[in-house]
Formats: C-alpha cells, sequence, structure tokens
C-alpha cells in the first residue's frame, strides 16, 4: 500500500497544510495510507481529530516520514527530515527551485524525486493542479482586502444627509489570476477600478470585469506574453511609454495594487519614489511582489512602510495570511494531480516520462537533477 506522508510547515509564516480531511478521505479512497505529523493543520483550522475521523494517523515526524513512498508539502521540506522515506520517494510540493537550488542537489542526493508543484505547465488538463494559480486567487483578493483595511477611507461612494463620500479610486498593475481577482474584489468594495498590464491579449478581460484598461497604444510590436502565458521583459520603448503614462494615471489613484512576477527572475520595478512621491498623502499601495524583490521601490516584505504619507504593504507569504481556504485550495491541487495519475493496478501514482506535465514538475530523479529550467 502506497504511504502518503504529510509534514507540518516549518518556515517562518506558513500556516497552510498541504492535506485536507477531505483530499485525505480521497487518497484513502484510491487504497492509499495517509499519516498526518501531529498538529499539520492547526494554524490551518484542521485539527487532529478530523484528519483521524476520515482515516489518517497522526505522530511525530519521523514516524510519519517512515517508509512514505509520498511526502506532501506546501514548501519543501528540509532533505534531512526525508531520513527513513522509501528509497525513490516522492516530495510533492512548491519547491522554489529557482530560489532554493542547492536544496534541490541535496534532494537528488537524498535519491528522492522532487516534484516541483509550480511549475505545472499552464495547459488545460493541469489547471485543477496549478498551485500558482490557486494561491495567487486568494492573494488578490487579500490585497485588496488588506489595503482597504489600511486606507483611511471608504471605498464605495455614499451618499449621506452628511454629504457625499467620493468613490476610492484603485489600480490594478498586472492582470495574471491575482490582478483578475484583485479588480472583481475592489469593484464589490464599490471602488472605480482601473488596470494595467504588458500583455494586450488581458485588455479585454478588464473591460469584462468592469475596470478600466490603461494600454500605452503608440508602442507597436509589444506583447509581452511569454511562454506558458506568463508576462515576459519588456523593451525598453515600451518601458518608457508605459512609465509615463503610468505615472500620470498613479498620481490620481487612491489603491494600487501590484502583481508583476517574472518565474525565476527578480520581480520588475513599476513604482519609483518619484512616483510614490505624486500620490495623495493617504493612499495605500499593496505590493504583492514584495517577497521577489518587489514591484514598488522601498517595500518591504511584512512591514508597513510611510513613504511621503503613502502606505506601503506587502507580506512575504500572502496565501498564509487565509490558511483554511489556501490550504483547501493547494491540497486539492495536489489531490488533482496525483489522482490524475494514480494507476490502479499498481496501487500508486505513475509518471510517464513522455509527459509534458513530468517533463515540467520533475527535479530530480535516480540521484540527479533532471529539469531542464534548472540544467539550462
Amino acid at each position: 500500500m502506497t504511504k502518503i506522508a504529510v509534514l507540518k510547515e516549518v518556515a517562518s509564516g506558513e500556516t497552510r497544510v498541504a492535506a485536507s480531511p477531505e483530499t485525505v478521505k480521497k487518497f484513502i479512497g484510491l487504497g492509499a495510507s495517509v499519516a498526518v505529523e501531529k498538529g499539520a493543520g492547526l494554524a490551518a483550522s484542521i485539527s487532529d481529530a478530523d484528519y483521524e475521523a476520515v482515516g489518517a494517523t497522526i505522530g511525530t515526524a519521523s514516524a510519519v516520514i517512515k517508509d512514505a513512498d509520498i511526502v506532501l508539502g506546501v514548501q519543501g521540506p528540509d532533505p534531512k527530515a526525508l531520513k527513513g522515506a522509501a528509497k525513490g520517494a516522492w516530495i510533492v510540493a512548491g519547491l522554489d527551485p529557482f530560489g532554493q537550488r542547492k536544496r534541490v542537489d541535496e534532494y537528488a542526493a537524498a535519491g528522492v524525486e522532487a516534484l516541483a508543484m509550480e511549475f505545472m505547465p499552464r495547459i488545460t488538463r493541469a489547471q485543477s493542479m496549478d498551485i500558482l494559480s490557486s494561491q495567487s486567487n486568494l492573494s488578490g483578493y487579500k490585497a485588496v482586502i488588506d489595503s482597504a483595511a489600511a486606507y483611511g477611507r471608504a471605498f464605495p461612494m455614499m451618499m449621506t444627509a452628511a454629504g457625499t463620500i467620493t468613490a476610492a479610486k484603485a489600480f490594478i498593475m498586472g492582470v495574471g489570476v491575482a490582478g483578475l481577482q484583485a479588480i472583481a474584489t475592489a469593484r464589490r468594495l464599490g471602488a472605480v477600478v482601473s488596470a494595467t498590464d504588458v500583455r494586450s491579449a488581458t485588455k479585454e478581460q478588464i473591460e469584462s470585469l468592469g475596470a478600466k484598461p490603461i494600454f500605452v497604444e503608440n508602442v507597436a510590436g509589444i506583447e509581452g506574453e511569454g511562454a506558458g502565458g506568463y508576462a515576459t521583459e519588456m523593451s525598453p520603448e515600451y518601458q518608457k511609454a508605459q512609465a509615463e503614462l503610468v505615472s500620470s494615471h498613479i498620481a490620481k489613484q487612491d489603491i494600487v495594487i501590484t502583481t508583476a512576477l517574472i518565474p525565476g527572475r527578480a520581480a520588475p520595478r513599476l513604482i519609483s519614489d518619484v512616483q510614490i512621491a505624486s500620490m495623495k498623502p493617504g493612499s495605500v499601495i499593496f505590493d504583492l511582489a514584495v517577497a521577489q524583490g518587489g514591484n514598488v521601490e522601498g517595500s518591504k516584505p511584512d512591514e508597513v512602510v510611510i513613504k511621503h504619507g503613502v502606505k506601503i504593504i506587502g507580506y512575504s507569504n500572502t496565501p498564509a495570511h487565509l490558511a483554511a481556504d489556501a490550504s483547501a485550495l493547494f491540497a486539492r491541487n495536489l489531490f488533482n494531480f496525483l489522482s490524475a495519475f494514480w494507476d490502479k493496478e499498481a496501487g500508486k501514482p505513475v509518471l510517464p516520462d513522455d509527459d509534458e506535465i513530468t517533463a515540467a514538475i520533475r527535479l530530480t530523479k535516480d540521484g540527479k537533477v533532471v529539469n531542464e529550467r534548472l540544467l539550462g
């Protein structure tokens, strides 16, 4: 019987857990056994009893990892913590392969097969397995909610006997999954919303959510879309035109949310100190890329920075601020992935070497680093 281990996350500020009672029950339904480290779900409002009620065993880290065939994590476990796992065990988690490159080598040396869930390709059949999308959705929502809390005024227009309060103006920079959710949330709260992106294809998506697109129209030939639907870096001409347009627009905004990330690279700088100074005092900027270097000059992870009277906010781990929902979605992503490759006869998941998903997410196998993105 395939043994699946769920470890308690040890990274600072990590409140999520890689399995929920729902997914544990489903794994057991496939014929696996599931062992969960004591207290693994507490920060996500899941008790040990909740796991036991659906058939999991609860134990210490060493008992849980012993003879485990598959280890589930939100962030990659310390290779030393895998001592006692079955030979060739799978590690299925967000492994931050570029940021934790040395650790990938240690996984290879330990003989485990490391599968980086954030490398999941953006193809139709992998959508339900995509941890970046599920977690970004919640991040986009949380960025707006916490910006609203930090903003000393109301979001919607309010007509009262004492006079009218004008609606807040919110500007979303970067219209991926997080950006789209930020637009939708800001609109629900009653703000007047505008948005921009380097990919011209997002214009219709912005309009469909009732927001105003802010785009450079006069610089031809730049789509800004790279492999797998992710944004790429822009040309100098485009950056200059974009900066001029955005500068004039930012000065009129109350709330700005930046969401721009480039996989494997430092986050692009979108807002300069000069632009911050042009904003009204009391405005709020939320930098969703602060942990990757930041889109906003002067932003710091997990600190509220005040510059020119403007509050700049950003969390090193935004989804962890919504632990219960983030865990539920993350756990489903992992289950959807493993169940899609589950071989009933073998009683375990089997990854074909020639599968597009395998090639994308497999980092190590048979003691070697095998992923092209890490070897290139």
